[in-house]
């Protein structure tokens, strides 16, 4: 066999993947009408190793079946700055990747995400806690116990509302008040126990200036920004593995197909 030959039949093989199985039973399925993934990193410093492996794994795969959305998580304005988004996109460019129209921002769904959280306060699925960081920190358990529900955890839904507009109207300092999913306190998943979904941060941030002073958290944006934007394949690297029962039960509540923005493909 020639070196040619022997490249071509090795490149085949690398791209015979689990995950470009999965893709190719959806596409003959036709169980999505485009296949869309997305490079989601947060702009808060510059690209390191484990994010090319993101960016060669959801551009590679785009190339052969779909397009792939290029979006900044940027969620917490105290760490990120224009200079990490421009210096990420040359990056992306530099591989030779493109990304499928504008660049998106979790940012500009912020309108949209604080309305979701709005619905979950008055689905009884969040609410305010005025608890302490060092507080919610210690009565959230480990893993050999279960965490303590907050004094606030059964407050009604007209005051949650009244609490989380305060918020928003800026009438807490920072680590007074959060705004928690209500979930499971004693779940053996950690990330499952009442995570914050929302925090006060008096800062100004680079995409929306002075617009808010409560900012969603990742995990509570991720999944709802992959949602808006249609993606059908949310490839995860291991790390996130125990993050992925939150992702789902965000988009199960908001009203979301799971199974369409959910597929845990950790790599």
């Amino acid at each position: 066999m020639s070196e040619h030959s022997s490249n071509n039949a090795q490149k085949d093989e690398q791209k015979n993947d689990f995950i470009r199985n999965i893709i190719r039973d959806d596409v003959k399925a036709q169980k999505y009408p485009q296949i869309v993934t997305r490079f989601p990193p947060e702009p808060n410093g510059y690209l390191h190793l484990g994010h090319v492996k993101s960016i060669c794994l959801n551009f590679g795969v785009a190339e052969e079946f779909g397009v792939c959305n290029l979006r900044f998580d940027d969620t917490n304005p105290t760490a990120e700055k224009q200079d990490f988004i421009d210096n990420i996109e040359n990056d992306v460019k530099w591989l030779g990747f493109e990304w499928a129209g504008e660049a998106h921002h979790a940012s500009g769904y912020f309108d949209q995400l604080y309305a979701w959280a709005l619905q979950l306060i008055k689905q009884g699925d969040a609410y305010v806690d005025l608890q302490s960081p060092e507080q919610i920190k210690e009565n959230r358990g480990s893993f050999n116990e279960a965490g303590t529900a907050s004094p606030h955890r059964s407050a009604s839904v007209e005051e949650n509302l009244s609490l989380f507009n305060d918020m928003k109207e800026g009438k807490y300092t920072e680590g007074k008040a959060v705004l928690r999913a209500k979930i499971d306190m004693a779940s053996p998943n950690m990330n499952m126990r009442d995570p914050v979904i929302y925090r006060v941060m008096h800062q100004a941030h680079h995409q929306t200036g002075d617009k808010w002073c409560i900012y969603p958290m990742y995990d509570f944006a991720h999944p709802l920004s992959d949602a808006l934007e249609g993606i059908t394949h949310s490839l995860c690297t291991l790390e996130f593995e125990d993050h992925r029962p939150f992702y789902d039960w965000v988009i199960d509540k908001i009203g979301f197909d799971v199974h369409r923005t959910s597929m845990n493909l950790a790599a």
